[in-house]
C-alpha cells in the first residue's frame, strides 16, 4: 500500500492552525489552514433580518463560499452576474445549516449573522475547514457585540461545531483527505458533529465502488475521533473565549 503524503497516519490531521483577527474589518475573522488548505473564514453582522423574521424577535444566520481564481492550479473563474455554480452553492448551504445547528437564534435578536468563507488555496477538504474555521469567526464575532445583545454568548452558542473527511484510499480507511487522495478515494465521506459528539450532517458516496457497513462504521469512528482533535485545537485557539463549559 503506497504511504499517505507527506507520510501521515491514516489516523492523522494534517497539520492545522487558526490565525484569529486576521483583518480588521471583520468582527470575526479567521485564517484556517489545514495543511496545504487555506480558507479566510469572516462573520460579519447586519442589525436586521430576512422579511420572514422582520418583528418576530429572531435572528438569522447565513453563509457564502467561494473557491478564489488562484485557489488551484488552473484559474478559476469568478461568479459573475449574481450566478453562483451548483457546488458553490451546494457548500455553502452545508455551511449555513452546520452553523444554524448551534446557535439559537431566538436568544440573538433581530440580527443576522453572515459567514463567508474564501477559499485561497485548495487542496482537499475546503467545506470541511470552512465550517471548522467559521465556528472560531462566529464566536469572535459576538464576542465583539458583547455590550450589545440582551442575552450571553453561552446562551446563544449550544455547542461547537467541526468538520472532516474521512474515505477509503487504496483499500486503506484514511481521515482529512488531499486532494490527491481525495480524487483517488474509491468512497469519501463529509461529516459534521457538535463537539459533544452528536451529528449534524454525514455526506458519503462511493465512486464506481461500494461499501460494507462494517467500513461506514469504521469512517464514522475515525471521523469522530477527528474531529475531537478539531474540537480541542478550536478550544485551544479561542482560550478564555470558549463559550461553552
Amino acid at each position: 500500500m503506497p504511504p499517505r503524503p507527506a507520510g501521515r497516519r491514516a489516523d492523522q490531521l494534517r497539520p492545522l492552525t487558526f490565525t484569529r483577527q486576521y483583518t480588521r474589518t471583520a468582527p470575526g475573522s479567521v485564517l484556517v489552514r489545514a495543511g496545504h488548505t487555506v480558507v479566510l473564514c469572516t462573520c460579519c453582522v447586519e442589525p436586521t433580518v430576512p422579511d420572514f423574521l422582520v418583528g418576530k424577535g429572531k435572528g438569522w444566520l447565513t453563509a457564502e463560499y467561494a473557491m478564489l481564481p488562484g485557489s488551484t492550479g488552473r484559474r478559476k473563474p469568478r461568479d459573475k452576474a449574481g450566478k453562483v455554480d451548483g457546488r458553490s452553492v451546494e457548500i455553502q448551504r452545508l455551511i449555513g445549516r452546520s452553523l444554524r445547528a448551534i446557535v439559537d437564534l431566538s436568544q440573538l435578536g433581530e440580527r443576522t449573522l453572515w459567514l463567508d468563507c474564501d477559499v485561497i488555496e485548495a487542496d482537499g477538504g475546503t467545506r470541511t475547514a470552512s465550517i471548522t474555521g467559521a465556528f472560531v469567526a462566529l464566536v469572535d464575532a459576538l464576542q465583539s457585540l458583547q455590550n450589545d445583545l440582551t442575552n450571553p454568548i453561552s446562551s446563544i452558542i449550544t455547542d461547537s461545531v467541526a468538520a472532516i473527511s474521512v474515505g477509503l484510499v487504496d483499500g486503506e480507511e484514511r481521515l482529512d483527505l488531499e486532494y490527491v487522495e481525495d480524487v483517488a478515494a474509491d468512497v469519501d465521506f463529509n461529516v459534521v458533529m457538535t463537539g459533544s459528539g452528536r451529528f449534524i450532517e454525514v455526506q458519503g458516496t462511493g465512486e464506481e465502488a461500494t461499501f460494507t457497513r462494517q467500513q461506514l462504521d469504521s469512517l464514522v469512528t475515525l471521523a469522530t475521533a477527528g474531529i475531537a482533535d478539531l474540537t480541542a485545537a478550536q478550544k485551544q485557539t479561542l482560550g478564555q473565549l470558549w463559550p461553552l463549559g
